[in-house]
């Protein structure tokens, strides 16, 4: 498998990956664990090998008058990844920080000489999306971006979630629906650069095929706390095990 298909996919699955029977679809939930000015940074691994950092940034901001939280990802490589495929990923998302629901996205993609530009407009009174390159959609009520997912899902209560349950979320990306389903696994501890921690354990249903072998070759861990971080994210590949981890934070909501 080409290397920047790796990367792309470990990248995408990162800010994806708050996403995922009862069965729990969206609805409005209030926020108690993020505030704007926080910084959380990851490292990807391949065994030993840093392949690439990304970094999540959350302030508040004023666009066509609407006050909204701006989310930044910055995903890119570094070392010997770096000099083999370059990548520079960016991807923001502008929403609403009572309900969470986007107003704008922004997809802008660097990896070696591919590059691709996209702004998507979100109208949830309509049930629409308009994209820069392709155009009015139809989409389902309460659709999310990729980088509202994350920030959505540290909203949930799991405190009443059962192994098995699934969280049901449909979001945009790449001018298409991209539904997620997550199973909620329970509890878990992980060990981190940054100490030992409790957390909720998540599986998403991913597709087997060149990429994974099973559908639940992605384990996701956010923490048990206040700030319901996403902590650690694996994945069982084809072509090994990746660990994308946290490895810094600056002005969380609570001390972690």
């Amino acid at each position: 498998m080409k290397i920047q298909k790796i990367y792309s996919i470990v990248f995408i699955f990162l800010i994806a990956s708050a996403s995922a029977a009862g069965q729990y679809g969206f609805k409005v939930i209030p926020n108690f664990s993020y505030k704007a000015g926080e910084q959380l940074t990851f490292e990807l691994r391949y065994g030993f090998l840093v392949g690439g950092t990304a970094t999540l940034t959350l302030e508040e901001t004023v666009v066509d008058d609407k006050v909204l939280h701006h989310a930044v990802m910055d995903a890119r490589t570094v070392g010997l990844t770096d000099k083999l495929f370059r990548v520079r990923d960016i991807y923001e998302s502008y929403f609403f920080p009572k309900t969470g629901l986007p107003y704008k996205a922004i997809r802008n993609i660097s990896e070696g000489n591919y590059k691709f530009y996209n702004e998507v407009y979100f109208n949830h009174d309509s049930s629409t999306v308009m994209s820069s390159k392709s155009g009015l959609h139809e989409v389902p009520q309460n659709i999310l971006d990729m980088v509202s997912v994350l920030y959505y899902i540290r909203r949930i209560d799991y405190s009443e979630f059962s192994n098995g349950d699934v969280i049901k979320v449909d979001t945009y990306f790449s001018d298409e629906l991209f539904p997620f389903d997550i199973r909620y696994r329970g509890m878990d501890w992980v060990e981190t650069e940054l100490g030992k921690f409790k957390c909720h354990k998540f599986v998403p249903i991913v597709e087997p095929g060149r990429i994974f072998e099973d559908e639940d070759d992605m384990t996701i861990w956010i923490t048990a706390d206040q700030n319901q971080l996403p902590i650690m994210v694996k994945f069982d590949m084809v072509v090994g095990s990746f660990k994308c981890e946290l490895i810094d934070h600056k002005n969380i909501r609570y001390p972690l």
